[in-house]
């Protein structure tokens, strides 16, 4: 077992059109698109020489009604062995490990609540660069949980996660922000909307500006769904859904 808390490693964008969306998010974020030469169907996403993440068809054993969503994936050092952790934890493991070849192994998962998120080990031990603040890099990671308690008990226990700040929203609740080893929190948690169909995890973008951003996001097809909003920190977010329907947010130190 690692003695590390784990970190969040890598992005996917499962989609209805991953050309039309390699288009959008290349024009929003500034992200370049690359061919994987994988055999399946898989686009990377890099900024500048850094590969952030990547896009994909959604994959036919993914099921009826499966939408178009972003997943991030949880680096672990044993992904069979997190994989029976998550199913004792009150989890569930949709897609059993498995061998992508000549870059490592994973496996797609849920918590007790539903929010879905992947396993990973990479062939290499290489940790994730410390990319917070970086323009075109995740600067946040927020789960929508059915229950928060139980959540923070789960990705805790199996994760080694710690609690940051707690914020009183009132009637919205607690906004647990939490830690994966480092001095900043990396990203929150909070009891979803009761109009939010489903527990889900919310990935937020750096960009420079948030209105241009949003601005961009809504020429190439997006919709805004909330904000922009100041939040703690100077800094400015919005929600967002792309031209496919897939939610995703953005954050920038400056309107």
């Amino acid at each position: 077992m690692s003695a590390n808390p784990a970190k969040f490693v890598w992005y996917d964008l499962m989609t209805t059109d991953d050309k039309a969306a390699a288009s959008f998010y290349g024009n929003v974020i500034g992200w370049s698109t690359q061919d994987s030469g994988q055999a399946k169907p898989y686009t990377i996403l890099s900024m500048g020489s850094a590969m952030v993440g990547g896009l994909m068809p959604i994959p036919p054993d993914a099921g009826p009604g499966a939408r178009p969503t972003w997943l991030g994936y949880i680096g672990v050092d044993d992904v069979d062995v997190y994989a029976e952790k998550v199913k004792a934890a009150g989890g569930a493991v949709h897609r059993a490990p498995e061998d992508i070849p000549n870059v490592g192994r994973f496996a797609v998962c849920s918590d007790p609540t539903g929010a879905a998120f992947l396993l990973f080990a990479g062939m290499s031990n290489q940790e994730p660069a410390n990319t917070a603040n970086a323009p075109g890099h995740i600067g946040w990671h927020e789960l929508h949980a059915g229950d928060l308690d139980s959540a923070w008990e789960f990705y805790s226990g199996l994760f080694g996660w710690t609690k940051g700040e707690g914020m009183d929203m009132g009637p919205m609740g607690v906004y647990q922000m939490f830690m994966t080893g480092g001095e900043w929190p990396v990203g929150g948690m909070m009891k979803k909307m009761p109009e939010t169909p489903a527990p889900f995890w919310l990935y937020y973008f750096n960009v420079d500006a948030i209105d241009a951003a949003l601005e961009r996001a809504k020429a190439g097809g997006g919709q805004l769904v909330t904000g922009p909003m100041e939040v703690p920190g100077g800094l400015w977010v919005v929600q967002c859904t792309d031209p496919q329907g897939a939610i995703f947010a953005m954050v920038a130190p400056k309107r």
